[in-house]
């Protein structure tokens, strides 16, 4: 039952994450989820993710943002990182990871999802046929909502580590 909101894979950081490697493997777009993915929930674009956005396009590798956020939140985001971005996305629905695949070029089989959260982000992508990757969320600080999803995503992902590691 816990499968149906296992990752592919699970790290601590988006910046971890070797694209390069990814791209060598056929992936050829990612789909990116914004606080505490990112950035820390409601904050600007860093330079870190200036940076992550420029290596992504200098290795020809399409990107989207795709976020339940209002679109003044992604908007402004995705400005600074020169993204296209899907804002109120209803994530887990699968309507705007096919969209954001669909500005992409790409299908289901070549784009990956980077995000935070089990419930919204790695079961939505994994409805949606994508590879999906875990991230740690970069800060604690949540709404309320996210915090009590949280520990139910906890017992999950000791369940998920447990198999992983057989």
């Amino acid at each position: 039952m816990f499968r149906l909101f296992y990752p592919n894979d699970y790290v601590d950081s988006t910046y971890q994450i070797d694209f390069r490697k990814l791209r060598i493997k056929g992936y050829k777009g990612v789909l990116f989820d914004i606080d505490n993915t990112l950035v820390r929930h409601g904050e600007p674009a860093d330079d870190k993710a200036r940076e992550l956005f420029k290596s992504l396009k200098e290795q020809g590798v399409k990107y989207c943002l795709i976020s339940n956020n209002q679109r003044e939140r992604v908007e402004s985001f995705a400005k600074e990182v020169e993204a296209p971005f899907i804002e109120n996305a209803h994530k887990p629905s699968t309507k705007g990871y096919k969209k954001a695949m669909k500005i992409m070029g790409i299908k289901a089989q070549e784009a990956l999802f980077v995000g935070d959260q089990l419930f919204t982000d790695v079961w939505g992508a994994k409805r949606a046929g994508m590879y999906s990757i875990l991230v740690k969320p970069i800060h604690h600080k949540e709404e309320i909502q996210i915090v009590l999803k949280r520990y139910l995503e906890r017992i999950i992902l000791f369940f998920y580590k447990r198999q992983k590691s057989k």
